[in-house]
């Protein structure tokens, strides 16, 4: 019996398992769960509910001129935008583009027309549209359900050279005012009277669009504004060149000065090695603004507002095909944080401050009496 007691083998406790004499195999690994493409444009439209898109540019204006039958609060088959898509998009907030073509006859009558157009359709539809010409508007009309309808931007040209033209389109409703070229204070860049134009619209708080615009108008834009700009219809000119396209140069520059680069949908604006365009492509745009203005610097564009048969990118097709591209960012990685600041916070910061700027300038500078003969000279 000692000798049993004694045995240095018999060490284990009552209950215990005898340890492994050898190492257990390694398990193969199987393949990689395929993501579930319909979970992921649930998650993508619960976000959307909870942070709407602001969306920055939608010619439907222009476009409901080739459509006189038309029928938007049922759903229309001749346009890529309507009631029901803007709706199924998460679409919370539209700036109606109201630019005239550069070359016609007479841009602010087009100009009035497109604006006329937009508010007989927000006043046709206020179950679904609001006016918003505040930031206040925004939030209110995304807490009713409403979409918030922002009038702009207007073209340079279509001022006509007048500042007292400027004053009637903010009487208007107008809230954005694009600095392309077409003009002779605008191009090859901004002249004296240019630069009033840029003081008395940050007295009005009407947004500065630098989508398109030369170099040496967006580099004195941004030095003399108060308020941070836009860019309306934008992509990374590092990744396509496009006339519309913005440079690393001119997307930090924005974004140190606190403005926002909506990113465009336009596949011609998109495209990479003539290759197919798709929503990928959009949103390697998307992340290369944010790797150079910031996160709080970057938005969206559908560039919608088409006739049906117009070149889209595939996937972003119509207005309800945002859920698609936020998808897509889902499964880069983006949070849900930075999925709000993209389609929402960001524009509507812009929006605010340039309002606030207002505001705050408007105590201190009475409306500008200036001509343009008086600063460029005849």
């Amino acid at each position: 019996m000692a000798d049993l007691q004694d045995d240095p083998q018999d060490t284990s406790a009552i209950g215990e398992l005898d340890q492994p004499t050898s190492t257990p195999p390694v398990p193969i690994p199987g393949p990689e769960p395929v993501p579930d493409h319909d979970e992921g444009l649930d998650r993508a439209r619960a976000l959307l509910a909870a942070h709407p898109v602001a969306d920055g540019h939608n010619t439907l204006a222009k476009a409901l001129a080739l459509t006189p039958w038309h029928d938007l609060e049922v759903g229309e088959s001749a346009l890529d935008t309507d009631i029901p898509r803007l709706r199924a998009g998460g679409v919370g907030a539209q700036f109606w583009a109201l630019t005239a073509e550069a070359d016609g006859t007479d841009p602010a009558g087009a100009t009035l027309e497109r604006l006329d157009r937009i508010r007989s359709l927000v006043a046709s539809c206020p179950q679904w549209l609001r006016l918003a010409l505040t930031a206040g508007d925004l939030a209110d009309a995304r807490n009713c359900g409403r979409i918030a309808s922002f009038l702009g931007p207007v073209a340079a040209h279509a001022l006509g050279d007048s500042l007292g033209t400027l004053r009637s389109y903010h009487v208007l409703g107008v809230r954005a005012l694009a600095l392309g070229p077409g003009t002779r204070w605008t191009e090859p860049g901004l002249s004296r009277f240019g630069l009033e134009v840029v003081r008395e619209a940050n007295r009005l708080g009407i947004l500065l669009d630098l989508s398109g615009s030369t170099e040496g108008t967006w580099r004195r834009t941004l030095d003399a504004s108060t308020a941070p700009a836009l860019l309306s219809r934008s992509a990374a000119s590092s990744l396509t060149r496009h006339p519309l396209n913005a440079s690393d140069e001119l997307l930090a520059a924005l974004g140190a000065h606190g403005g926002v680069c909506l990113v465009s949908f336009a596949p011609e604006q998109i495209e990479r090695s003539g290759s197919a365009v798709s929503v990928r492509d959009v949103a390697d745009h998307i992340e290369r603004v944010r790797d150079v203005a910031g996160p709080s610097h970057v938005g969206l564009s559908g560039t919608y507002g088409l006739t049906t048969g117009a070149p889209r990118t595939t996937g972003l097709e119509d207005a309800s095909c945002y859920p698609n591209l936020i998808a897509e960012l889902l499964d880069r990685g983006w949070s849900e944080s930075e999925i709000a600041a993209l389609t929402w916070d960001n524009l509507v910061r812009v929006v605010r401050d340039a309002e606030f700027g207002a505001r705050a300038t408007a105590a201190r500078r009475a409306p500008s009496s200036a001509t343009i003969e008086e600063l460029d000279g005849p």
